[in-house]
């Protein structure tokens, strides 16, 4: 997205689609911020962990994940948030976390079905973590998220990777039971200097058990259900087709992180099954990462409340 509530020409491309561009120019105006009100700098504070989403120097997106105890986000003032928190040396967090590094972020709370974000650059990066310069900041509503609440575990000082090229029969089951993904996409022209409107985004999608369908040919069908017609995600994918995919394993505490290539299906005729999926992304898969037990956190089962 860019500044002052204005969208990329990506995101606009699909708002048009929906007939919507012109009336959210009006809603970006006011809902994208280039600072954090009080209430998302509280809410971040109060946040164990954080899904990260960042680019390497090929244009591949990658999503990940920081923990540390509630506290470890701070929001020195209203355009800064500082994370106490570096990646593990498996996830390619550690080699794109550089200074003047683009990221997004989500804070989100499952179990209170919250959710904020913010797009910007970092501007220090030390041995404790790094400070992140806003540059947009809004919220999320609470749909398709799955209320499951974390517990914390001892962090492993190391993680065992497991690496594939394509999608291997252990992600194929593990894919069939998610209820809940995460996803990373960026603008063509991320990495420019002068490009800082131009980003890294990452985002929440949640379906019911099995809403990723699995295609013979390493490819992830990914319904997308109607939301706020922001389009962030598919507005980038529209201009690049890179995106990570993360699936955490919520029991074992695994991080599966996929490299895909994405397609933007928007033909009714070719979009099976859920009715209520406007469009579909059909995911290549061309690298698969699985880090055993590499977070220090475990949820509990979801509670029985209205995920839509």
């Amino acid at each position: 997205m860019e500044p002052n509530g204005a969208f990329h020409h990506g995101e606009r491309a699909m708002q048009a689609t929906m007939g919507a561009a012109d009336r959210l120019a009006q809603v970006g105006a006011v809902a994208i911020r280039d600072h954090m009100p009080r209430q998302h700098r509280d809410f971040f504070a109060s946040l164990p962990f954080l899904v990260v989403g960042s680019i390497d120097q090929s244009g591949q997106p990658t999503a990940s994940i920081l923990a540390g105890p509630p506290g470890f986000v701070q929001t020195p003032d209203e355009r800064h948030l500082r994370v106490a928190a570096l990646p593990l040396a498996y996830d390619p967090l550690d080699l794109n976390l550089q200074s003047g590094a683009p990221l997004g972020i989500l804070g989100i709370q499952p179990h209170t079905r919250r959710r904020n974000r913010v797009n910007g650059r970092v501007t220090l990066l030390d041995e404790h973590g790094f400070t992140l310069a806003v540059e947009q900041s809004f919220g999320n509503c609470p749909k398709y998220i799955h209320a499951r609440e974390p517990s914390c575990v001892q962090q492993a000082s190391e993680a065992k990777l497991i690496c594939d090229e394509g999608l291997p029969d252990s992600a194929r089951v593990m894919i069939a039971q998610a209820d809940t993904c995460f996803i990373a996409s960026a603008h063509p022209d991320a990495l420019a200097a002068d490009a800082r409107s131009h980003g890294v985004d990452v985002s929440h999608r949640g379906g019911p058990s099995g809403f990723i369908r699995i295609m013979p040919d390493d490819t992830l069908m990914l319904p997308d259900f109607p939301g706020n017609r922001f389009f962030n995600t598919f507005g980038n994918l529209a201009l690049n087709p890179f995106a990570g995919i993360m699936i955490l394993d919520y029991v074992a505490g695994d991080v599966w992180q996929f490299d895909v290539s994405c397609q933007i299906v928007t033909d009714p005729d070719q979009i099976p099954l859920d009715p209520q999926a406007e469009r579909v992304l059909m995911c290549k898969v061309m690298r698969t990462r699985r880090a055993l037990a590499a977070m220090p956190l475990r949820w509990g089962e979801v509670k029985s409340t209205n995920s839509k």
